[in-house]
């Protein structure tokens, strides 16, 4: 009988293939995915190139997202989650008005105004004509979901007594147009870089000054 000493069974064991959970795989081929629908548009990027593109098989990626529909809408969804997960509510619970409505906006600028997002929303208002549902998914999974996101931060500083409006959505919108309807349009046409970080942080500070000023709640 053959002996196998300790230390050729290690060996054999770190040779192995190391196996990575689905959720990491999913991530790689969302991240491939972004970058194939902003360098072809959505029509021409393949699942083929995708897999490519992450290091996978085409039946890796079809084992994952049923199709490419559902992959854009995985990449739209993945880019929220970052944004909700960082608008901390239980955070922003403790500041001030001016406080929370700064913070909530240097969170949703710097969102918007990155490049991977500016590159996306030029890809989906160039597509949605043809796709209907490139233009659903975004909508839905971005612009409908980020602005409920920051409508509960608005409700809460109602509910605490620090601002009076009538609608925690439609001072949102207004909110969210202040703070990167210009920057974000000249942007994705080419007019302007991206704004640093630092130039965001002082617009949210600009734009919560402002809204303050016409939605302070009145003292008893």
């Amino acid at each position: 009988m053959v002996q196998i000493s300790s230390s050729d069974s290690a060996k054999r064991c770190r040779g192995r293939p190391q196996l990575r959970p689905d959720e990491a795989t999913l991530a790689i081929i969302r991240e491939a995915a972004r970058q194939e629908f902003q360098d072809k548009g959505y029509e021409a990027t393949s699942i083929a190139a995708v897999a490519e593109r992450a290091g996978v098989s085409t039946k890796t990626v079809y084992r994952l997202v049923p199709n490419k529909a559902e992959l854009f809408v995985g990449v739209i969804t993945e880019r929220i989650n970052e944004f909700v997960e960082a608008l901390d509510l239980g955070a922003i619970e403790t500041l001030d008005a001016k406080a929370a409505l700064t913070q909530m906006l240097i969170v949703f600028g710097n969102l918007t105004l990155e490049p991977r997002t500016v590159e996306m929303s030029r890809l989906v208002l160039g597509e949605c004509r043809a796709f209907h549902e490139v233009g659903e998914a975004f909508y839905q999974g971005a612009i409908v979901r980020s602005s409920e996101a920051m409508a509960a931060v608005v409700r809460r500083l109602n509910d605490r007594g620090l601002i009076a409006v009538a609608d925690p959505a439609e001072a949102v919108t207004l909110l969210r147009g202040m703070m990167i309807f210009d920057w974000q349009r000249a942007a994705m046409l080419g007019k302007r870089a991206v704004p640093t970080a630092e130039e965001i942080a002082q617009r949210a500070e600009r734009c919560a000054s402002l809204f303050l000023e016409g939605c302070a709640a009145l003292a008893h």
